[in-house]
């Protein structure tokens, strides 16, 4: 059985301001990639952060059955937000420790329940730091902010 990875990464020109997301899907038995799919999206107006939950939102969506998949991505946020902090934003009516509204609370109720289909593992990487799949993902991402940024 071929084993699943996602490899995510939003960009934004500005922060507000044009972003994109990327996902590179690999099945990979081995060391064999047997398949892979690229997805990629942005906005006119956006910030990193949405980028980079999209990015993790549109892998998971993409997968058309319950799967066991692994989520390599340079976001300390997504990794931090989905792994630690949601559960208290949960318990708390998705009200940070400080009280506050968190941010971008629908993309992390989407992801939330994008996730639940799955069993998810969530890896860090340190960006631009010459990892191919997420010097991919990141090409996927600035082609998907491309024409939403001033000519």
């Amino acid at each position: 059985m071929p084993e699943l990875f996602a490899y995510t990464d939003g960009a934004c020109s500005g922060n507000p301001g044009p972003g994109g997301w990327g996902a590179l899907l690999q099945a990979v038995e081995g060391d064999t990639v047997l398949r892979e799919r690229e997805l990629q999206g942005g906005e006119a107006e956006t910030t990193n952060n949405r980028m980079e939950l999209l990015a993790a939102i549109a892998a998971l969506e993409a997968l058309s059955k319950p799967s066991a998949i692994t989520i390599v991505t340079d976001s300390a946020y997504v990794k931090n937000g989905v792994t630690g902090w949601i559960h208290g934003w949960k318990r708390n009516g998705w009200k940070t420790s400080a009280k506050k509204p968190v941010k971008n609370v629908e993309l992390w109720q989407r992801l939330d329940a994008a996730r639940a289909r799955h069993d998810v593992t969530w890896e860090w990487v340190k960006g631009h730091a010459g990892h191919p799949e997420n010097e991919r993902a990141d090409a996927l991402a600035r082609a998907g902010m491309a024409p939403f940024k001033p000519g």
